[in-house]
């Protein structure tokens, strides 16, 4: 029975065939009125694609063709990237398979009664048709929706490039015109035929320069070049004016209007023009653009302050320090810094406090030598690279050696502009940094100073003094050591951090300010807040010499409570013990609901440890405001992520644990590595990975 049914399945498409015309204009019909966006765009929908896909169908139909050896047509994967191509979503792709496919079904079906009266044949004629149709449309949308995919990575990498690219090549001057110019020249090469770029001629200057009613803008840069008067106004409700009005940007098919908007105010306006281009703009055109032309703003607005030094200076140093404590259990801190009162003018003082695995947490103060736009710019040059190194988990002296290379380089680039005779003279950069890694749970202090003053300690008992660390070179003189000393912290003592400009004055020398500031430390307010307001009341006078940046930390301790280790054997089969233990240990802690994803992450890191570490195993968690889980081992190894290909047996494990993990990493000590992972107290993860992993 089953090849009569299959050549009654043949004959009706072959019947059908015969009147193709009438079944393709069925299901255009039915697509302009189910889907009518995909008309929207004659290139991502025509009655071509339609009569190519249903003439296809009907073939295979007739020849009996396989739905698992179908492969699809060119056009047909073409048709899918041009869907990508246009924004429009993949669902609106599938539904237009399945309601093609139903009314091809529809028709065919209607045929069998009309070639036979058999009704048991129909009834199997039918099953066949129902089951190599349904292959069919899974077979033509599992090949649309990797077309449709590839096209989706490949215009997503391309506009990260292009953000990329925007990012080194707009701003690379604080000059206006060529910043503009840079701007305009990046968008013709890549998403654009024509492009204005006009800034409001207030804006220019001054910040306290009204803006005009209506709003006078100054042509800054054209591409193509045309001769066009410089100022001009916008018609009043055109799509510039709007934008200049509200901030907000317009698009149509054919334009894109921008504002430039930097630091929260309106500089100007952009727009991209495609007038030659058959592509029509998109969102993610709208999107692309609006990313490049915030870019560009920031440049000028960069630009435009360059001429109010101080309160450039000022306002780039207060941005750049750090506003609000990153919640974390370590230490309790407070912050203050304050500039110079005299007209030298903002310094390079600085201050951050930088959560790392493990529940410890690294506290850093640091003086850039010299004041004004220079030495604050190299502030958060220099902040930004302690952050960046802090992230790697490196030792103390070891990153005080990598920061000393980044002095360096930045001196040699500071020497380089002081010869540019269109640039402003720079002398030598230098700085002092102090960097403190405390981990609660050994309650261990690990310091290295470079060139920078001595912290004060003040224990429980209310005892002050100066923690004996031994000294290092400023950063950019080059080929000294840095060394880092080790200080056990009882839980509760205060650490304090500052700059020479807290202690230094014209009016008594170093000696005489420590001994104020352990005074003032001594006399400890209710709160750390209050406890900075009596150290800089005590030491500084009404108008300092020098900027000043202080940091004081109490710290806090994680007890055994909160802490679960345990040695493992270098055998795969305590991989299994060591999920016991930790499901025993959730239970305790009353974090049940964190069981099958800690099991997961613990199985992969154990088993990686195993396998690919040396003896000894540790395992260890850390209830603090998440969850915690290190696995240590005595190799060298770094684990990365890697793509694991289909047959490969490894090489998937990390991903399931970045996937799971709402942090990672590894962390190196002087014999082994560790490797950790922060799991939040929820499922979402592991509900995110399943949704990805998992189709519906």
């Amino acid at each position: 029975m089953d090849v009569t049914a299959d050549r009654l399945v043949s004959r009706a498409a072959h019947a059908l065939s015969r009147a193709a015309d009438g079944l393709i204009r069925d299901v255009e019909e039915c697509l302009r009125g189910e889907v009518p966006e995909l008309w929207d765009d004659p290139e991502a929908m025509a009655s071509a694609n339609i009569a190519h896909h249903v003439v296809a169908v009907l073939d295979g139909l007739e020849y009996g063709a396989e739905p698992s050896r179908i492969e699809p047509s060119a056009e047909e994967i073409e048709r899918a990237r041009r869907f990508a191509r246009h924004g429009i979503p993949v669902s609106t792709l599938l539904r237009a398979f399945r309601l093609g496919q139903g009314v091809v079904l529809d028709r065919l079906l209607q045929e069998l009664p009309r070639l036979t009266g058999d009704a048991q044949l129909i009834s199997a004629a039918t099953r066949e048709l129902l089951a190599t149709a349904t292959g069919y449309v899974d077979r033509t949308s599992e090949y649309g929706v990797l077309a449709y995919q590839e096209e989706r990575e490949h215009r997503l990498r391309s506009r990260l490039s292009l953000v990329n690219e925007a990012g080194l090549r707009i701003g690379t001057t604080l000059d206006i015109t060529r910043t503009t110019q840079e701007l305009a020249d990046l968008a013709v090469e890549h998403f654009a035929d024509r492009v204005t770029v006009d800034l409001l001629d207030s804006a220019l200057h001054g910040h306290d320069v009204p803006m005009a009613d209506p709003p006078v803008l100054r042509r800054m840069a054209q591409r193509p070049p045309a001769q066009e008067p410089r100022l001009h106004t916008c018609p009043d409700g055109s799509p510039p004016a709007r934008a200049l009005a509200t901030g907000e940007p317009s698009r149509d098919r054919s334009t894109l209007v921008v504002p430039l908007r930097a630091r929260g105010m309106t500089l100007g306006v952009a727009q991209f023009v495609r007038d030659r281009t058959a592509d029509p703009y998109d969102d993610e055109d709208l999107l692309l653009a609006q990313e490049i032309a915030a870019r560009a703003a920031v440049a000028v607005d960069n630009a435009r302050r360059y001429t109010h030094a101080r309160a450039t200076a000022l306002t780039l140093q207060r941005s750049l320090l750090q506003q609000h404590m990153p919640q974390q259990s370590a230490v309790e801190v407070a912050c203050r810094y304050l500039p110079a009162g005299d007209r030298v003018g903002v310094g390079g003082d600085w201050y951050d406090v930088i959560p790392l695995s493990g529940a410890r947490v690294a506290l850093v103060v640091g003086d850039v030598v010299g004041h004004g736009i220079h030495a604050a710019a190299t502030m958060g040059r220099l902040r930004t690279a302690v952050r960046t190194l802090a992230d790697f988990d490196l030792p103390p002296d070891e990153l005080l050696t990598h920061l000393d290379d980044i002095v360096i380089r930045l001196s040699a680039e500071a020497a380089e502009a002081a010869g540019d005779p269109d640039g402003e003279p720079a002398g030598d950069i230098g700085a002092t940094c102090l960097y403190a890694v405390y981990d609660p749970v050994s309650r261990r202090c690990t310091l290295a100073r470079a060139g920078h003053v001595l912290p004060i300690l003040v224990t429980r008992d209310g005892t002050v003094d100066l923690l004996d660390l031994p000294p290092g070179p400023p950063l950019g003189l080059g080929g000294l050591p840095f060394e880092a000393a080790e200080v056990d912290l009882a839980e509760g003592s205060l650490l304090a951090l500052y700059t020479d400009g807290l202690i230094e004055a014209r009016d008594h020398d170093v000696e005489v300010g420590l001994d104020l500031l352990r005074g003032a430390l001594a006399r400890a307010g209710p709160s750390l807040e209050a406890t900075c307001d009596t150290v800089l009341e005590a030491l500084l006078p009404t108008r300092p010499d020098d900027d000043v940046a202080l940091l004081l930390a109490r710290t806090h301790a994680l007890g055994v409570r909160q802490v679960a280790t345990w040695d493992l054997e270098a055998d795969p089969a305590a991989v299994g013990r060591a999920r016991a233990d930790v499901a025993r240990q959730l239970r305790i802690w009353g974090l049940g609901e964190l069981d099958f994803t800690t099991e997961l992450v613990v199985s992969e890191l154990v088993t990686n440890a195993i396998r690919y570490g040396r003896p000894p195993i540790q395992l260890r968690l850390i209830h603090d405001r998440g969850l915690l889980c290190e696995v240590s081992d005595a190799g060298g190894t770094t684990p990365h992520l890697r793509r694991a290909r289909t047959f490969d047996e490894g090489g998937r494990g990390l991903f399931l644990v970045a996937q799971l993990a709402e942090h990672w990493g590894t962390r190196h000590a002087s014999h082994g590595k560790t490797v950790w992972a922060e799991l939040n107290e929820s499922d979402e993860a592991l509900e995110t990975l399943l949704k990805v992993t998992v189709p519906e």
